[in-house]
């Protein structure tokens, strides 16, 4: 076994392989960007090293520093995660010739699963069934739509190099399949510098499924069953679960059967995942469900299949990257009980899912039986150079209701404040009727998506606790003086006070009557409600309202704070009541960034008329692109950026006038 391995990544994954390398006895070296300098993996690792700038560019995806920092540390190899270099055969190449082992396939597996289209050749060949399609190389937009139109509409233009949803676009009528196709070529230019496409049919009903499989230097294959990873949005994964639901043993045998045949297909060595989509239009089936992609690393949602199976894939992973056989063969891996995994991110699911920035002031994890995959702390940022991914939260029961019901309680006792979460999103979905069920394919998000994003509006208690927070009246008492929890009392009369809030963009004036001894009543509507502070400690308050006895927690920021009652997630700002409103004078006249991000671009120039929700920008953020339109009907005034411009959240891309009427 090695003695030291270096982790070619950050955030989660590097701290996920560094915990199963620390009980292996294998010391662990980190590297960093500017930006990661104090970062959670950077902490955990026995050593460290720099490799530039915050951009990945000119850090993560530096072969030659990652070489020197292997070479200057000791490390006899590297683990790659995921993303970044992982699926780079160069990267594997040069870590050869320095001598250096790769905990992962060989270069030539890579590159033969590293194109969509070639891979689906090699599997069809290797007998594997796959979707129908184009999947060759002639790239003339006029030839790939007629190839589209043939194949019948709807359609999926997929980059073929792409991954994560990146470079990939459906289109269900002709006449927008030419602009769909520059967006995905643009995309998969940006994400993987490889613009070519492949067009294939899409099903209406599908769901995504996917094997884990494993190989070693001996000859062996194996795979450790499915994963269902069909809750998505804009084609990214956002839970998933083992086993698959209502899966038919027939079916797990002969998706298992040909995920095996895939790997031995290009002699595979390491984890790696064959992803299958099947059509459920009739319910699963063995004879339908077709290859999608290879994808050769270990996957963001493997820990669901370390749940059912009982195995540490990072450590078989070490094993067989150090020359050592599969630990088990295919008669001896089991499963039992349900998994699940939620990716809780910090995004603005009301706003489009926008990737978010902030600090994160406030982070707490329910305690227990829950596993928690994180690479962040209370007091990180989250930048917007990375993927903004806060946590993993995974759990494992012994059914899927049981596993589901789990899910949804760490959910709710999950505390971010100091940036928007998907938090609550991720809730709604763990109570989705047809998702409870087991009634599950890629399109549920997208059908549902306006019930599974709405906020429910801040009960009476949040608000009140809020206002007492506002007021510094739910602050510990410190040391034994008995004064202090007189706060806010008077003698002859009740002390009356007003915490200003604002909730959902407006201001509201609340009322505080302080009665004594951590009592106090709040005047929200015709009665007042009377909370008695039983206990206060580390942002946990136990309090009565009007009798009956409740738990909560506060997270105080500079100007907001957010209340943690009920299963939800509140925040409220807290206004200066001596500021001028300063709000932006026709905002409706501007186009403004909604997050930090590139201008790839401008659909528009001073003097063009324009009409309402017409694209006027499109920005790419964490290598997604987002298209910006126009809030109203008018004329392109001024454009204050150019294409290939980096502008932060909050810059204004473009001012729009009034059209001039004719005169007579």
């Amino acid at each position: 076994m090695f003695r030291k391995i270096l982790i070619a990544n950050r955030g989660e994954i590097a701290c996920r392989v560094m915990e199963t390398a620390r009980k292996l006895g294998i010391r662990t070296v980190a590297v960093y960007s500017d930006a990661d300098a104090n970062a959670k993996h950077v902490a955990m690792a026995d050593e460290a090293y720099r490799l530039g700038p915050a951009p990945v560019g000119e850090s993560y995806l530096k072969i030659d520093a990652i070489i020197d920092a292997c070479r200057r540390s000791g490390a006899e190899a590297v683990h790659p995660g995921y993303g970044f270099l992982s699926e780079n055969p160069i990267f594997v190449d040069a870590l050869a010739k320095a001598g250096i082992a790769f905990i992962g396939p060989s270069a030539d597996a890579i590159r033969a699963m590293g194109l969509k289209d070639a891979a689906k050749a090699l599997m069809e060949k290797a007998g594997v069934p796959v979707v129908p399609g184009y999947h060759g190389d002639n790239q003339d937009p006029t030839f790939l739509k007629d190839q589209a139109d043939k194949i019948g509409y709807p359609v999926l233009i997929k980059a073929r190099a792409g991954g994560g949803g990146k470079g990939m676009r459906r289109v269900d009528d002709p006449k927008d399949f030419l602009s769909a196709l520059e967006g995905a070529q643009r995309e998969g230019e940006a994400s993987f510098g490889d613009g070519r496409v492949l067009i294939e049919k899409y099903l209406t009903k599908p769901r995504h499924i996917e094997i884990q499989v494993f190989g070693d230097n001996h000859g062996n294959a194996v795979h450790l069953f499915e994963r269902d990873c069909s809750l998505q949005r804009r084609h990214q994964k956002v839970i998933e679960e083992a086993p698959a639901p209502d899966m038919p043993e027939e079916m797990r045998k002969a998706m298992g059967e040909a995920a095996v045949t895939a790997a031995k297909a290009i002699d595979y060595s390491g984890a790696g995942t064959i992803e299958f989509i099947a059509d459920v239009s009739e319910g699963l089936s063995a004879d339908r469900f077709y290859f999608m992609e290879m994808n050769t690393r270990l996957q963001v949602e493997h820990p669901v299949t370390e749940m059912i199976t009982g195995e540490d894939l990072v450590a078989w992973q070490l094993q067989v990257a150090a020359g050592n056989p599969l630990p088990k063969t295919q008669e001896e891996i089991t499963f039992s009980g349900w998994a699940f995994e939620a990716r809780l991110y910090a995004e603005d699911a009301p706003k489009g899912f926008l990737p978010a920035i902030g600090t994160l002031s406030h982070l707490r994890f329910p305690e227990g039986t829950v596993r928690i995959d994180s690479g962040v702390r209370s007091g990180d940022e989250i930048t917007p150079f990375y993927d903004p991914m806060i946590a993993k939260v995974i759990v494992h029961g012994p059914t899927r209701d049981a596993a589901l019901a789990k899910l949804l309680a760490a959910l709710e006792e999950t505390e971010v404040a100091g940036c928007v979460t998907n938090a609550a999103f991720l809730a709604s979905l763990c109570r989705h009727e047809g998702f409870s069920k087991g009634d599950v394919d890629t399109g549920l998000i997208d059908r549902d998506l306006q019930s599974l994003i709405a906020e429910s509006a801040p009960s009476d208690e949040a608000i009140a606790l809020a206002a007492l927070s506002a007021l510094g009246l739910t602050e510990p008492h410190k040391g034994s003086d008995p004064w202090d929890s007189l706060a806010g009392w008077r003698m002859w009369s009740a002390s009356r006070q007003y915490a200003l809030l604002e909730i959902d963009g407006e201001r509201r004036d609340v009322e505080v009557h302080a009665l004594g001894a951590g009592r106090f009543t709040v005047h929200l509507g015709d009665e007042p409600q009377t909370y008695a502070l039983r206990e206060i400690e580390n942002g946990t308050i136990v309090f009565d309202c009007n009798g009956v006895h409740r738990t909560a927690a506060i997270a105080m920021g500079l100007d907001d704070l957010t209340v943690f009652f009920g299963g939800n997630a509140h925040s409220f700002g807290l206004p200066d009541r001596l500021a001028d409103d300063d709000e932006a004078a026709g905002a409706g006249d501007q186009v403004i960034a909604p997050m930090p991000g590139l201008v790839k671009l401008l659909q528009g120039k001073p003097g063009d008329t324009v009409t309402r929700d017409q694209p006027l920008v499109v920005l790419e953020a964490m290598k997604m692109e987002h298209t910006l339109k126009a809030p109203r009907d008018g004329v392109i005034g001024e454009v204050m950026v150019a294409a290939g411009e980096q502008v932060q959240d909050g810059t204004v891309l473009l001012m729009l006038v009034e059209e001039e009427s004719d005169a007579a």
